[in-house]
């Protein structure tokens, strides 16, 4: 199955992809935070056994994957691609992985809750990631008894993840509003309507690459239907000042010049760091939406950042790799790519 961030998906010039993550937890064990490692393991065989033995789920598509088999670059190479978070990367113990082949849905067993369900998709396809994680919850739902209240919704660890226990988010590529400072007021902005805007990695992380995760803060109180919407509404709102911005700017030929600058050096250098290459290959993407660079296709792009950071050069080579060496390796892989 080819990788789902190989694929085009609408208003791609802007948004990069879209992500769906359900917080669930099984009634009759304590949360992971209280739980022993063979208590940890006993939810890990649930959920398998629940995603396994279910003829809807396309079995034959799903690895199961116990974290503390994986060596840390296995591990942070998953959060280089966004499939897990990098605290599950981090404290691999007792922790377990279902992971659909093309990478569009991960299960995460024992993260900050029993169950964290992603679905991710390319481009602003809300509505179609929100169905496939809906039908998987509904699929975990009829075999697992989920910890839910009346009037609070699902219990998850973390009270802010009460209600819905969704929180639905959009990588957002921003150079324009980034380069006239207008991404803080936008922050504010957002904040003030249940929504917020994060670095590349999400909460606690920077922007690398002038890329943003747009998500929805409210899970209590709304239903998931309603903070699509919004999110969606709120993300179109964004996407036009981003393409007004990419318009305004003063002198084409200078940014044209940016832009095959930026190609040039990805196209001849022999040594890249990961932050250089961020910055290099923003330019370049921004470059082939606005048919600057006309002869590479988006897909190539969205494939390179999402596989040539240091964790998964490394496990592609099956060894730790000097950071000059690993250097190295970046450049070629990205000139051979392009």
């Amino acid at each position: 199955m080819s990788k789902w961030y190989i694929n085009a998906g609408p208003d791609n010039d802007v948004a990069i992809s879209v992500r769906i993550r359900l917080a669930r937890n099984i009634a009759g064990f304590p949360f992971p935070i209280r739980l022993d490692i063979a208590q940890k393991r006993r939810i890990n065989e649930l959920v398998r056994d629940a995603v396994i033995n279910d003829k809807d789920m396309n079995t034959d598509n799903y690895r199961y994957i116990e974290m503390d088999q994986l060596t840390t670059a296995e591990a942070y190479a998953m959060v280089e691609r966004h499939i897990i978070s990098p605290d599950f990367a981090e404290n691999r113990e007792g922790r377990a992985l279902l992971l659909l082949n093309d990478e569009s849905v991960s299960i995460m067993l024992n993260e900050e809750d029993h169950i964290r369900l992603q679905v991710m998709t390319p481009g602003l396809s809300l509505h179609e990631a929100y169905e496939m994680a809906d039908k998987i919850d509904g699929i975990l739902d009829k075999k697992i008894q989920c910890a839910f209240d009346e009037k609070l919704g699902y219990l998850t660890q973390c009270p802010t993840n009460l209600g819905t226990g969704m929180r639905a988010s959009i990588m957002l590529h921003l150079p324009a509003l980034e380069a006239c400072g207008a991404v803080n007021q936008l922050s504010t902005t957002v904040s003030k309507i249940g929504l917020t805007l994060r670095g590349t990695f999400g909460e606690g992380s920077q922007a690398k690459g002038a890329m943003y995760q747009l998500s929805n803060q409210v899970t209590l109180g709304i239903s998931e239907q309603a903070a699509i919407e919004n999110l969606k509404s709120i993300t179109e709102q964004v996407m036009e000042k981003e393409r007004n911005a990419r318009q305004s700017f003063l002198l084409r030929e200078v940014l044209e010049d940016k832009v095959w600058r930026a190609y040039g050096v990805l196209k001849n250098a022999r040594l890249l760091s990961g932050e250089e290459f961020m910055d290099l290959i923003s330019a370049v993407r921004l470059g082939v939406c606005l048919s600057i660079l006309n002869h590479i296709k988006l897909e190539t792009v969205n494939e390179l950042i999402a596989t040539a950071g240091a964790a998964n050069l490394q496990t592609r080579a099956g060894e730790t790799l000097e950071p000059t060496v690993r250097d190295r390796q970046r450049a070629e892989y990205i000139r051979e790519k392009l």
